[in-house]
């Protein structure tokens, strides 16, 4: 278990005391951080506006997020921890899921494209997952997905977050969930440490585009929810509850200290090319990779990663935030969330990404998803279809 401990500016202190005192501070620090996204109706339904406008036009306009465009510098080193006993919680609906056995594999319907809004007011996207949750109101995915590293400072959430589960080109199938509450390691929150680049946020009912209708100006006017104007005419949105997240595509299983050389399913929407310029994926449909997981540990200092567990894999961005699962049933299309994409390597040095990487998930990870899995976030369309404010 890694500790970032920073030193003192401006105290003169003995090596042992400054020591003992930072030992005493690391100790004291939570595991967890939480921080609120749109924490209130009136925030989600705006949120709801902005993707939805225009028959959901800044959904179909996002591109990739290619966070880890530039591979990074990996050196062997360091090495993952279990910090207890294994544990698991199953999926949704599940009692237990066998092992994958056959190659066609069918692609879980949790995954999806998490959208937000960078600091140049630009639409992004990238992957993530329904999780199994009390409320099944739960998302997973990696904490550069949800908070903004590029800023300066502590990271803050990214703006107007969604999740749309299986999405494709515009639709949103099963709705779109708006973001309630985002909670990660302490480390990544207030270090950036990809040591803890995992993060779940929960998030509201999912909300539906069941259509438009034209309404005089008065009308439009006076309507809460998505509308516009085409022609001189205008048009409102009509919504619907599309009720909670994991009741619509279910929830993958979670599991925590496990032993490394397991067979695990990796899932996402790689998109971006390779570092020679190849352009193999279209970041349009998800795509998958099996493999094993190794104990073989690669150091990179600029993101501070001492502890990640890496899979031999040819997944380019795009695909960061997508789960790997153990225990994959083809047939349930569930397993067990054992981490998720945080970086990308070319590790011979030819120009094509070779390696994926994840924080291992330990029981720090375990104690953060639990809290996170026990928080209700509630609804944001009545049942007239007026969104709530």
């Amino acid at each position: 278990m890694k500790r970032i401990l920073l030193p003192v500016a401006g105290t003169a202190v003995s090596a042992g005391l400054l020591a003992a005192g930072l030992a005493g501070t690391a100790q004291a620090a939570p595991d967890w951080a939480t921080d609120p996204m749109a924490v209130n109706n009136a925030a989600a339904v705006s949120v709801v506006d902005f993707w939805t406008a225009s028959n959901n036009a800044a959904l179909k306009k996002a591109t990739a997020y290619y966070h880890d465009d530039t591979p990074p510098t990996w050196k062997s080193g360091g090495g993952y921890s279990p910090d207890g006993k294994p544990g698991s919680v199953l999926p949704i609906g599940e009692e237990k899921a066998a092992p994958a056995t056959v190659k066609n594999i069918n692609l879980p319907r949790t995954i999806g494209k998490v959208f937000w809004v960078d600091a140049g007011g630009r639409p992004k996207w990238a992957s993530a997952t329904s999780v199994q949750s009390k409320y099944r109101n739960l998302v997973v995915t990696a904490a550069h997905n949800v908070y903004d590293t590029a800023g300066t400072g502590d990271p803050k959430v990214l703006d107007k977050w969604v999740f749309v589960p299986a999405y494709y080109q515009g639709k949103a199938p099963f709705g779109i969930y708006v973001g309630k509450v985002a909670w990660t390691h302490y480390d990544f929150d207030v270090y950036e440490d990809y040591d803890r680049d995992y993060a779940f946020v929960t998030v509201y009912n999912g909300v539906l585009n069941n259509g438009k209708k034209q309404v005089t100006k008065s009308e439009y006017d006076g309507f809460s929810g998505p509308k516009w104007t085409e022609g001189g005419h205008y048009f409102i949105g009509l919504s619907r509850d599309a009720g909670r997240l994991g009741d619509n595509v279910g929830g993958q299983g979670f599991t925590w200290n496990q032993r490394t050389g397991q067979g695990v399913y990796v899932f996402g929407y790689p998109e971006a090319p390779h570092p020679d310029g190849d352009k193999p994926y279209t970041g349009v449909t998800p795509k998958w990779v099996y493999g094993k997981t190794t104990g073989k540990v690669y150091v990179s200092a600029a993101e501070k990663v001492e502890e990640h567990v890496g899979l031999k894999a040819a997944l380019t961005p795009g695909a960061d935030g997508g789960p790997w699962l153990v225990r994959y049933s083809n047939a349930k299309r569930l397993g067990y969330v054992n981490g998720v994409t945080s970086l990308f390597g070319d590790q011979d040095k030819n120009g094509r990404y070779d390696l994926i990487t994840s924080a291992y998930f330990d029981g720090e990870t375990a104690d953060i998803y639990k809290r996170a899995a026990n928080v209700w976030s509630g609804k944001i369309v009545g049942p007239n279809g007026e969104l709530y404010k």
